[in-house]
């Protein structure tokens, strides 16, 4: 079963259980999926890839318009907003901790044979390829320009 067909199912799943948080969040994916397949000039083949990468942007929208509640004072929408991130989470691999990505970043800078700054663009293109799902860009690009710099 391919990560789009168990979104459907858990849709259903929401929706008879009557939880409105899960039905929202599993909507929410569905339609960014939908979004892909009709945009023009888009492909209408999604992988399980694409579709981590939807879901992991998703999540960063949630937890940024959570933040934006919080220093509004609006607790209560920022509670709504986090409860879905942590549905649209379940979905995503194990995030990797900041010591396993520097691990895996100093085998891709070995690898490339990168040795200064004015490589990072090889190394980000590497590591944002092996590391796809498993950390998020900004923790990445700080610990490629941390050794790089090193």
């Amino acid at each position: 079963m391919t990560l789009e067909q168990q979104i459907q199912e858990d849709i259903k799943a929401a929706m008879k259980s009557h939880d409105a948080v899960a039905t929202a969040a599993t909507r929410a994916i569905k339609g960014e999926i939908l979004l892909f397949k009709t945009a023009e000039g888009g492909s209408k083949e999604l992988t399980d890839g694409d579709v981590l990468k939807m879901i992991q942007k998703l999540v960063k929208q949630r937890k940024e318009a959570a933040e934006q509640f919080v220093a509004a004072g609006r607790q209560e929408l920022a509670d709504n907003e986090m409860a879905e991130a942590a549905v649209m989470e379940k979905y995503l691999p194990k995030q990797l901790s900041e010591a396993e990505v520097e691990e895996k970043v100093k085998a891709i800078i070995a690898e490339v044979g990168a040795s200064s700054i004015k490589d990072m663009g090889k190394v980000m293109g590497a590591a944002n390829k092996a590391l796809a799902g498993l950390s998020d860009g900004r923790t990445i690009s700080t610990i490629v320009k941390k050794l790089l710099t090193a």
